[in-house]
């Protein structure tokens, strides 16, 4: 058996096998790289379909990880007088700058590792920029 994964908010796309819809709280497990549900495999642990879909959960946070990724995506894409703010602040946070892809200097993609962080991570960055989960 692989790492926990729970489905953080419903899973509706097209998997490498096709069309799923998993509800939110749904556990997966991760096998070979894959996030796999009922033994028949739904995407890569590193594609875009698991970071918007799935979360981190060996360590029983996968709900409250979720959560928290949600929020802090969330309070990211919102265009208010903040905006410019926020995204300074993650700039010059070298705890945030661990979560960014890397090959991206120039440009704010989280990479893998914000997906699969440490609650005191996800925390850190949402006290950051003001997100609530």
């Amino acid at each position: 058996m692989g790492t926990a994964y729970i489905v953080r908010k419903r899973a509706r796309f097209v998997s490498i096998n096709g069309p799923v819809n998993l509800r939110y709280g749904t556990p997966v497990d991760a096998v070979d790289g894959f996030l796999v549900h009922n033994g028949r495999p739904l995407c890569a642990v590193t594609s875009e379909s698991a970071h918007r879909y799935f979360a981190r959960n060996d360590d029983g946070n996968g709900k409250a990880r979720g959560a928290l990724i949600g929020a802090i995506t969330a309070k990211l894409e919102r265009k208010d007088a903040g905006h410019q703010m926020r995204w300074d602040l993650l700039w010059s946070d070298p705890e945030a700058q661990k979560l960014r892809h890397p090959d991206h200097a120039d440009f704010w993609l989280w990479g893998h590792a914000f997906f699969e962080a440490d609650m005191a991570d996800l925390e850190h960055v949402a006290g950051l920029i003001g997100a609530r989960r």
